[in-house]
């Protein structure tokens, strides 16, 4: 082979080393990115779950509300105690700051997060300061740890992970509204209609901790879901 064909070919290996290169640090950055938006697609996903444990939660308080709470002595509804609870006389500013409103978990937990009024704020058409019924901020990954208590360390290792999400509800008495009975459970006729009920409207959220603060004031990161429903109930 000549000389210029020889430097020719060198300089060709070279360029074709170069492109594979720079091909493969394409793809290395497109692969990082696609981790990337996977990660983020995964964790709005398990926030929206979170948020619809929120609504559940929120719509079994409710219930258990209007029907009695379980009595685990008795393995009955307490019916002494039922009825249709109504908002609290107070304002409330929409904080879940205060202790009395977190269920699951506190200060000295290293996931502790203060959520302050993230949730609240989610929702744009709320009056500031509002009257709740109930207002209550619960550890997501705390609750499924009493769960996994007795299940392999990997199970508990998804818990302590789930930490980091939140789920959280507040709870409005609106007013009377059109009640349609379903059935004999609430005695009343299937297409029985009346004006007798009374409306509350549930808001909920799932809200995931992403940068790993202890209060929302400092999160430069988050995933908020709001979630709301209406329930009317027999008066």
């Amino acid at each position: 082979m000549k000389k210029n064909e020889k430097g020719f070919a060198l300089i060709l290996a070279l360029v074709l080393l170069l492109v594979m290169s720079l091909m493969g640090g394409a793809l290395i950055v497109i692969s990082s990115g696609d981790h990337e938006n996977n990660n983020s697609s995964d964790e709005f996903q398990q926030t929206f779950y979170v948020a619809e444990t929120a609504l559940r939660e929120g719509e079994q308080w409710l219930l258990d509300k209007f029907l009695g709470p379980w009595d685990k002595g008795t393995n009955k509804r307490d019916l002494t105690k039922k009825g249709l609870p109504n908002n609290k006389a107070a304002n409330w500013d929409g904080n879940m700051g205060a202790s009395a409103l977190r269920n699951n978990y506190d200060t000295s937990s290293s996931f502790f997060y203060n959520t302050n009024n993230v949730c609240y704020n989610s929702f744009g058409d709320l009056p500031k300061p509002i009257k709740v019924t109930h207002a209550e901020s619960n550890n997501y990954g705390e609750l499924l740890m009493k769960s996994f208590a007795s299940t392999s360390n990997a199970e508990k290792k998804e818990a302590e992970y789930l930490q980091r999400y939140f789920y959280e509800f507040f709870v409005i008495q609106i007013g009377p509204a059109p009640f349609r009975g379903t059935g004999a459970s609430i005695k009343k006729k299937a297409t029985n209609t009346s004006a007798d009920g009374m409306a509350y409207r549930i808001f909920a959220c799932g809200i995931f901790n992403a940068d790993n603060e202890t209060n929302s004031n400092n999160s430069k990161k988050r995933v908020v879901i709001p979630l709301e429903s209406i329930v009317v109930l027999p008066k």
